[in-house]
């Protein structure tokens, strides 16, 4: 046993627990955990330039490799209520991040002073727990039952707040003899597994849903396995593209009302059968029930039991972890075929896979369009970038045209805030990746109101030498509500261009009327800023982007001048999506699930 602060003991167990790295602001009312973490020398820290950018910093930070917690901490009152929207991100795609708070003494608690606010209250109904430690003694097992926690079941994130005289109490606290606490997840049994597969015996086009709990759990290798050993195609959500590659055989598309390919709506559409794997059936992925479930039956397997029958009753539910649960997919599934009792898939596969090659370059992208279209940036990424890309992004048109014209390879490599999309994620999410891994090919995507909300950011990776490409596309509009507000024939406080007094007025500027300049703003927060305006010039400016980034270090922005108004396609069922731009075929403005059928 050993004497110290509470703090140590804190940042004593979060060693313990593998923690390497932590983003935040430091204040007075946390400076004790600061002491020692400075004493120690064993946690980096970041310095956030806003408090909600630490936690989407420990977000991406999470997110880019299995086994990461992401840590943010910040001082008392508005610290904690900054973080609440990193928490509610965090809480909504099942993703484990420690948020850690300073408080006013205990004594003060209750007397309104400075800066104390019940934050444990605040951050309950987005956390997997949250809790004031009020016994200075108690402060290493709460840290404990944290990572207990974050890691056990569905993954989510934890805030501890720690009123400043409890982080400089004495206690006795012994290091050496620590051991994390054993980490539960449900299992699916062989009895479960077998009786999935012997209620796929009688699906004649069975389809795999692929959620991001795949991802979670590190275990896309063993949906490939299972995928390849019973011939199914596999149609990733949004959270789990990158469970298979892109290019796959066994990749059908991915399915919805806004990300999505039209061949991923098409062979959901012909499908009888579907089992979903670490997903949840997400309104944006589904549209109605009635549309989605018709026809077919459903199996769920979920790592959270209230997950089973939320959206609608599926034929069978199953909690488990993703990994158990593949695991012993692929097991049986491997025994079966070894006594061929699997049925042969390849006609159906075949004709999922003729969805997708007659339907894969039906959106046209090779607009020539000056100011530029969004497809044809698109376009431009795909062949700039190749295979080997990890793209960040949050919501938006930019998001949604993104899913529905990149590819993804990876696992981890399409990094979105899926559930919550707060506008601004994309900047601190990216440094976080960084943060993470320090080889990585990362390219963020933001439109133009989403760079803008935390924006300052960028200071940090100029800071802290995190550097990665951002491409923003510019049109100067809040593109996705301008589409959204044709539904009340309106246009109504959208629009961010105005005349910016240091912008040219009688020359022939790209950003005239589009009002804030970017260039101007990045490069005086310390990073590289590239314009494109015609698409010849988008390949010079990513090498460039990559030279200079090779050279110092730093984020280096592509600001991309758009068009103005651009429809990207969406509906309201995954049978009834809407192209408004003129397809490679010439046909536009039809419901074309419906019709790729016909």
């Amino acid at each position: 046993m050993a004497k110290m602060k509470a703090a140590m003991a804190a940042v004593l167990v979060m060693e313990k627990e593998g923690v390497t790295q932590a983003f935040g602001v430091p204040g007075a009312a946390i400076n004790p955990l600061y002491a020692q973490l400075r004493e120690r020398q064993t946690i980096a820290h970041v310095l956030a330039r806003h408090v909600e950018g630490a936690s989407h910093m420990a977000e991406g930070y999470t997110r880019a490799k299995a086994g990461n917690i992401g840590v943010c901490i910040g001082t008392s009152g508005p610290a904690g209520t900054d973080m609440i929207t990193g928490l509610y991100s965090a809480q909504a795609d099942s993703i484990p991040i420690l948020c850690i708070t300073g408080q006013a003494p205990r004594a003060r608690l209750h007397k309104e002073d400075f800066q104390a606010v019940d934050i444990a209250s605040i951050a309950k109904p987005v956390t997997k727990w949250a809790t004031t430690v009020l016994e200075p003694a108690q402060v290493p097992r709460a840290f404990q039952q944290a990572f207990h926690l974050m890691r056990s079941g569905r993954p989510g994130p934890v805030l501890i707040d720690l009123p400043f005289d409890v982080q400089m109490a004495e206690i006795e606290f012994d290091i050496d003899t620590y051991e994390p606490l054993p980490v539960y997840k449900p299992a699916a049994s062989r009895r479960q597994i077998e009786k999935v597969l012997d209620m796929l015996d009688g699906a004649a086009r069975p389809l795999i849903v692929a959620g991001g709990g795949i991802i979670n759990a590190d275990a896309s290798e063993l949906l490939v396995q299972f995928a390849e050993l019973t011939g199914i195609p596999v149609i990733p959500t949004l959270m789990g593209w990158g469970t298979i590659p892109d290019n796959h055989p066994l990749m059908a598309g991915m399915c919805g009302l806004q990300t999505s390919h039209r061949y991923g709506n098409a062979n959901m559409l012909a499908s009888d059968f579907v089992i979903g794997v670490g997903n949840r059936w997400a309104n944006r992925h589904t549209g109605s029930p009635e549309v989605y479930c018709k026809g077919r039956r459903f199996i769920h397997i979920d790592i959270e039991p209230t997950q089973i029958g939320r959206v609608f009753a599926p034929d069978y539910g199953i909690v488990s972890d993703a990994k158990a649960a593949l695991q012993l997919l692929v097991e049986v599934a491997r025994e079966r075929k070894a006594a061929a009792r699997l049925p042969d898939r390849s006609a159906w596969a075949a004709e999922c896979a003729g969805r997708k090659r007659s339907l894969d370059f039906l959106r046209k992208t090779n607009f020539d369009d000056v100011p530029m279209k969004p497809q044809r940036v698109y376009q431009c990424m795909v062949r700039a970038f190749g295979e080997d890309v990890c793209y960040v992004s949050t919501i938006g048109l930019s998001q949604i045209a993104a899913a529905q014209f990149l590819h993804v390879y990876k696992p981890r490599h399409w990094i979105n805030c899926g559930q919550a999309g707060p506008l601004g994620w994309t900047v601190p999410a990216a440094l976080g990746v960084r943060a993470a891994d320090p080889a990585r090919r990362i390219v963020a995507l933001s439109g133009d109101y989403d760079f803008q909300f935390m924006l300052e950011e960028l200071a940090v990776g100029a800071q802290f030498k995190l550097p990665y490409i951002h491409i923003v596309v510019n049109n100067s509009y809040l593109g996705l509500i301008r589409q959204s507000q044709r539904g009340f024939s309106m246009d109504y406080c959208v629009q961010l261009g105005f005349d910016n007094i240091n912008v040219e007025r009688d020359g022939d500027s790209p950003i005239k009327g589009y009002g804030v300049d970017h260039v101007k703003v990045v490069e005086g927060l310390g990073c590289k800023a590239i314009r494109v305006t015609r698409q010849e010039d988008m390949r010079p400016a990513i090498d460039q982007a990559e030279a200079w980034m090779a050279q110092h270090q730093v984020p280096v922005v592509i600001e991309v001048i758009l068009e103005r108004v651009t429809n990207i396609a969406m509906g309201t069922e995954i049978d009834n999506v809407v192209e408004f731009e003129e397809l490679a075929s010439g046909k536009a403005d039809v419901p074309t699930a419906v019709a790729m059928l016909d």
